[in-house]
């Protein structure tokens, strides 16, 4: 498995990956595509000119990090992709005052404290989903 900063991956291989689990992001390639080149990192795995698994974090540039999202091709899950991606990140920004993840199910938080994520007292994640024809 090879992992880069680069944004090598195609418009194509982006959406691919993003449909791959299911994600709504991946019906909209070319918004998803922009969105991606724009974002502060975008870490990504490979397996050889496969895209696999990708992290995008968007960050201030000094204080506050966002891991966005994580994800992982189903046919690579169980092969610690996800895990490897959210160490890097965390090397990455461990100067900054905070890094928080913004996993949209619950079911991933268990994730995200085994890799020393806790959850915020009190905090609640807010949402306004902007839904349209628009791709």
């Amino acid at each position: 498995m090879v992992y880069t900063e680069e944004k090598k991956f195609t418009q194509e291989q982006a959406a691919q990956l993003f449909q791959s689990v299911g994600w709504i992001s991946g019906q909209y390639p070319v918004r998803l595509y922009k969105a991606l080149m724009h974002s502060s990192t975008v870490l990504t795995a490979w397996d050889n000119d496969r895209l696999v698994g990708l992290a995008r974090v968007l960050d201030d540039s000094e204080m506050l990090a966002y891991i966005h999202y994580v994800l992982v091709h189903p046919a690579y899950h169980g092969r610690g992709i996800a895990g490897t991606m959210i160490e890097m990140i965390k090397e990455k920004y461990k100067n900054y005052l905070y890094l928080e993840g913004m996993p949209e199910e619950s079911k991933n938080v268990p994730f995200y404290q085994k890799h020393g994520f806790q959850i915020m007292p009190d905090g609640t994640a807010l949402q306004i989903c902007n839904l349209s024809d628009k791709r």
